[in-house]
């Protein structure tokens, strides 16, 4: 008897479609915030309140978020200001020379919390359709004029 040997119909798999690509979801989270950049002045009173944020703060703020890289930018003679770097290419820049250190703190998680996207509208939004209405355009001037 002559042996039959059968190969099973397999298609490759090669390793690079193996790889996920991170995404939003239930299960995991991608923050859209990437970089932050406080910019403050050593000698400006302005900056006295966004130096003792830094000071105190500053530690717990990067290992709270260890996917944010937290960057200090010496800025001689100007206003304090946050900058938020986004994944989307966006940047929101939030002046800091009027707060608190409260309220710096609650900025900066304003941009943690932030997605970078502008900011749209929500009144009188227009609806528009991707198909054409199932009756046609209607106009009175196409219309049949009703029987005296």
């Amino acid at each position: 008897m002559a042996s039959v040997t059968s190969r099973a119909a397999t298609t490759p798999v090669f390793r690079a479609s193996l790889r996920s690509r991170p995404a939003n979801g239930h299960v995991a989270f991608i923050p859209q915030i990437r970089k932050l950049v406080f910019e403050y002045c050593d000698k400006w009173p302005s900056s006295a309140n966004t130096r003792t944020y830094l000071k105190n703060h500053l530690e717990d703020l990067a290992r709270a978020n260890p996917y944010v890289e937290v960057v200090l930018k010496q800025r001689n003679h100007n206003e304090p200001i946050v900058r938020g770097f986004y994944i989307n290419n966006r940047e929101k820049v939030i002046p800091l020379n009027e707060f608190e250190v409260t309220g710096i703190q609650k900025k900066v998680e304003l941009l943690l919390d932030s997605s970078g996207a502008k900011i749209k509208s929500l009144k009188r939004s227009t609806v528009e359709s991707t198909t054409e209405a199932a009756r046609g355009i209607w106009s009175g001037l196409h219309a049949d004029r009703p029987p005296l």
